[in-house]
């Protein structure tokens, strides 16, 4: 016998030992293995129906918008400074503190100049019972005109001195120029201040202004009364304003133009210096049917959509007109009322049966404008 023979033979009966050990396991395996393949995404095992989620097509307002972003601003704000240098004597204004116009912040020592005031008032009098003698004087042509003249202008100096003084003593009481918020103090009463010297900040906020720029080539779509709606970094609230002021120039460095909007604010929630994501509505097509991007399936010769009708998914040709980020315009196809499949499409097939998984709410009607 040769050494390939016995190769061969020996090779064999370690086949057959292994298919004897093996045996009984993959036997068992084959018995367990799945005998149907796996149901496919978005089919319900064994039922044959695609499972969908639909919107119900209602036309809703299709608005072009410019999306940025901006600041929230103060619609009044005012460091609060004294005009005259002096002690703090008295200091009502309390932090975070709401106050109405004309409200007294705080008092600067006065007693120098209520003595300057006392003294030119006794001086006034004492002028005026002059004034009064040289008048008659005068009348009996027993002084010249000359005379009774400088009478005359020591009373007005001594007036005017007297205005001068009551105007000093006016600025030692510093009131709210308009209502609003007090801000932090940096004083404390018994302080010396100076023109200098910061005191606290006044705010209102009721309306909030909105500052944001846009690209110059959208300077003709913008108007005054424009809308705006806008979120900030703070809160997902949605807020609203109105377009008041348009820069009357573009900004060369930028190519931009800076615009102004007013918000109303009553419960304070907009904070000044907030970053705000705006969307400008630069103009609106009216009523119109949008739908999620997702839905519409693009062909050779045009679009369609698959509505559910009976029960059965129906393919529906429509022409399509703007496109937003997420949304597109259908301008012919679709009507009011009709069910739209949304997601699941890949599973369905023209008359087939499908299972409405989810009605999902209609997008907004938002048409964004390019950058």
């Amino acid at each position: 016998m040769t050494t390939i023979t016995k190769r061969v033979i020996t090779g064999l009966i370690l086949l057959f030992i292994l298919g004897l050990v093996f045996y009984p396991r993959l036997k068992e395996y084959f018995q367990k293995a799945p005998t149907t393949g796996a149901p496919a995404a978005g089919v319900r095992p064994g039922g044959g129906k695609a499972i969908v989620s639909v919107m119900v097509v209602e036309p809703a307002r299709l608005d072009e918008v410019v999306k940025t972003t901006g600041t929230v601003l103060a619609n009044e704000e005012v460091e609060i400074r004294s005009e005259v240098s002096g002690k703090i004597t008295q200091l009502s204004l309390r932090e975070g503190q709401n106050v109405q116009k004309g409200t007294i912040l705080l008092k600067i020592n006065d007693d120098d100049l209520q003595a300057q005031l006392k003294k030119l008032e006794y001086s006034k009098k004492l002028a005026e019972d002059n004034e009064f003698r040289q008048r008659r004087l005068l009348e009996k042509e027993a002084i010249s005109q000359r005379e009774y003249d400088i009478s005359l202008t020591s009373v007005k100096t001594i007036e005017a001195d007297i205005e001068n003084i009551t105007a000093l003593l006016a600025k030692t009481t510093i009131r709210a120029p308009f209502a609003g918020r007090i801000g932090l103090r940096y004083v404390s009463e018994g302080s010396y201040i100076t023109p200098s010297t910061r005191v606290t900040m006044l705010t209102s906020v009721n309306p909030a202004k909105v500052e944001f720029s846009i690209p110059a080539k959208y300077a003709d779509n913008i108007r005054v009364n424009s809308r705006i709606i806008y979120q900030t970094e703070s809160s997902e609230s949605t807020h609203n304003g109105t377009v008041y002021a348009i820069d009357p120039q573009i900004d060369p460095q930028t190519r931009t133009l800076q615009v102004r909007a007013l918000s109303p604010n009553p419960k304070g929630e907009l904070i000044p210096g907030s970053f705000a994501r705006i969307e400008l509505i630069i103009g609106s097509k009216g009523m119109a049917i949008s739908v999620p991007t997702e839905a519409v399936i693009p062909e050779q010769n045009g679009h369609k959509v698959f509505v559910v009708r009976n029960g059965k998914a129906q393919p529906q040709v429509v022409e399509v007109g703007v496109r937003g980020e997420s949304t597109v315009e259908i301008s012919r196809g679709l009507n009011a009322g009709d069910t739209l499949i949304t997601t699941g499409i890949l599973q369905v097939k023209p008359e087939g049966a499908v299972e409405i998984r989810e009605v999902i709410n209609r997008p907004l009607a938002r048409v964004e404008a390019q950058l």
